[in-house]
């Protein structure tokens, strides 16, 4: 059994319905010495009390100061960092509060973390009425696609502690504006390790049972209701949004992809296209971001 210390930081917001799945898949995991600080955003449901329950029958369980409305789990999840003292663990880990762990999904991070700084992998999503499908984000890394897309989905996410302490650090420096600025957690840990020579490693197994419903932030996008979505945010700028302020707040406006690209308008769109495969792993994202750039949707 793996002995390292690990902190799993775990984000909540009416999860009532759900969360104990999550955190008994969490206990049930083949490590020792795991323990898991929830955050959980003021809910109306009986969240508060299944986590108030939990934390009483397991020392390893710890719950934030309840009462304040983050309005969204990026928030959440810069709080968790904010607040817990991440200097005391060998590993940290995200979680959302309605997903499945298989019992090895820690070990087989870490094992994979003796090459690598950080760690997400493919997941397998499941809806109520029993599709499953797998989600795969395990193509190949481009040079620039830190800045349009995220390493899956955050909740896989695993890292060590010198990537946690160097994101804590520069986080806490613009604590405020990246809450208001950047909406995504993960898409920015990713951004922030790449950009600072982090190895990242994205296991093509799935580790993972992501649950989906209506209340996802993001979730899949292999429906054409969930591309339809996606199309809406392209088209009101928000994806653009968010990758030119990841590249501002990292100080990356030196990059080509951000001179020629990000801050130039439709030109700027003609030089993304040119260097379409650089900014995405796959091969259909390529094409859908194709369009919307030649078409000035992005």
């Amino acid at each position: 059994m793996i002995s390292k210390k690990i902190a799993i930081l775990l984000a909540a917001y009416n999860g009532g319905d759900s969360i104990s799945d999550q955190i008994d898949t969490i206990l049930s995991q083949d490590v020792g010495n795991v323990e898991v600080y929830i955050s959980l955003d003021l809910s109306i449901d009986d969240s508060f009390d299944i986590c108030t329950s939990y934390v009483r029958q397991h020392e390893s369980l710890k719950l934030l100061l309840y009462g304040e409305r983050f309005g969204g789990a990026g928030k959440n999840f810069y709080r968790l960092l904010k607040d817990v003292d991440l200097t005391k663990y060998d590993y940290i880990a995200f979680s959302d509060q309605d997903d499945i762990w298989p019992e090895t999904k820690l070990s087989k991070a870490i094992e994979k973390l003796q090459q690598y700084d950080c760690y997400s992998a493919n997941v397998t999503a499941f809806w109520e009425d029993g599709r499953e499908a797998l989600i795969d984000k395990a193509q190949p890394q481009r040079e620039w696609d830190f800045l349009f897309e995220a390493a899956g989905p955050g909740c896989t996410y695993v890292f060590k502690r010198e990537v946690a302490i160097q994101f804590k650090s520069w986080l806490l420096e613009r604590y405020d504006k990246i809450g208001e600025d950047i909406s995504l957690h993960d898409w920015l840990l990713y951004a922030f390790a790449r950009s600072h020579g982090y190895r990242w490693f994205i296991d093509p197994e799935s580790m993972m049972y992501y649950r989906q419903h209506a209340n996802n932030q993001v979730g899949t996008n292999n429906s054409f209701a969930a591309a339809n979505r996606r199309l809406k945010l392209i088209k009101s700028k928000w994806y653009r949004n968010q990758s030119t302020k990841i590249a501002e707040h990292l100080e990356l406006q030196h990059l080509p992809v951000f001179k020629y690209g990000l801050s130039k308008g439709y030109l700027g769109n003609l030089y993304l296209l040119f260097h379409i495969n650089k900014i995405r792993r796959r091969l259909r994202d390529r094409v859908a971001l194709s369009f919307a750039l030649l078409f000035n949707l992005f």
